[in-house]
């Protein structure tokens, strides 16, 4: 017996998921759904499946299955979009949410602005979204590593998930598809780790392509960015407040000094909207 899965397709930064509501179609074989659906040819296309549900901790929780059917800790993009999800769907009215993921309770401060025509009339709708990653940890500052015979120097970092930020002079010269994978599972790394190349424009922007842990290339990383900020600064690099730039498009990432957190800014976008049999 089939039933239908309503989803919608939505990405933050050109970091592209599938959003379910739990809370009205319980999925069952997540890890499963997550390698048929991500597919790009037989499937839907998308960096991975994530699940909004019900939390007895937060407002709402968050759990995420990538492409590949691993399971992820936390995605910064992902967060940001259920923000817009759960309040462009009168969910919640609050404009400060509390989002449960596997590596703790994060924050959503939700900008928004009134939308619409004369024929669908005003609406409120969510434009950008601010998230509290929380406190950065920061393992070996300059760590090298060996990959087919070339030396990478990098910076250890965690978001909640695990980073290896390596700062390059030319990022165009990088064969990411190649050295992405080969350092996620480097023998460092026992648990994988995501990996970012990173050029620096100035002291408050720089240039960020991304192989993450389960996914490969995607065109966004939100904890990645965050790890790269909080590198650059680390590395007497960049400044607090960055513009990080990736393959999608850019994140404001700023790292208080006071608090020791970081706050990530960007939009959300939805893309379509459907209906799947399982």
């Amino acid at each position: 017996m089939t039933e239908l899965i309503k989803f919608t397709k939505m990405h933050g930064a050109g970091n592209d998921y599938i959003y379910v509501n739990t809370m009205a179609f319980p999925i069952e074989n997540p890890e499963e759904l997550a390698i048929k659906w991500s597919a790009p040819h037989t499937g839907i296309g998308s960096d991975g499946l994530v699940l909004i549900g019900t939390s007895q901790i937060a407002d709402f929780s968050m759990r995420i299955f990538n492409a590949d059917g691993s399971e992820a800790m936390m995605c910064g993009n992902a967060s940001r979009c259920i923000g817009k999800y759960v309040y462009d769907k009168g969910l919640t009215n609050k404009k400060t949410i509390t989002l449960e993921t596997l590596s703790g309770i994060k924050e959503l401060q939700l900008t928004t602005k009134v939308t619409g025509n004369l024929s669908s009339g005003p609406r409120e709708e969510v434009t950008e979204v601010t998230v509290d990653m929380g406190q950065p940890f920061v393992g070996e500052v300059a760590l090298e590593i060996e990959v087919g015979g070339v030396f990478y120097t990098g910076t250890i970092v965690s978001m909640g998930n695990p980073h290896f930020v390596i700062f390059v002079e030319d990022i165009n010269k990088i064969n990411l598809p190649v050295v992405g994978p080969q350092i996620e599972y480097h023998p460092l790394f026992p648990n994988r780790t995501n990996v970012e190349f990173v050029q620096v424009l100035s002291p408050d922007k720089i240039r960020m392509r991304v192989w993450e842990r389960g996914s490969g290339i995607t065109q966004a990383c939100g904890t990645g960015a965050c790890a790269t900020a909080v590198a650059g600064v680390v590395c007497g690099k960049t400044e607090r407040t960055t513009k990080v730039v990736m393959d999608g498009g850019p994140l404001t990432i700023r790292w208080d000094e006071s608090s020791g957190k970081v706050y990530m800014t960007g939009g959300a976008v939805k893309v379509f909207e459907g209906e799947l049999e399982v």
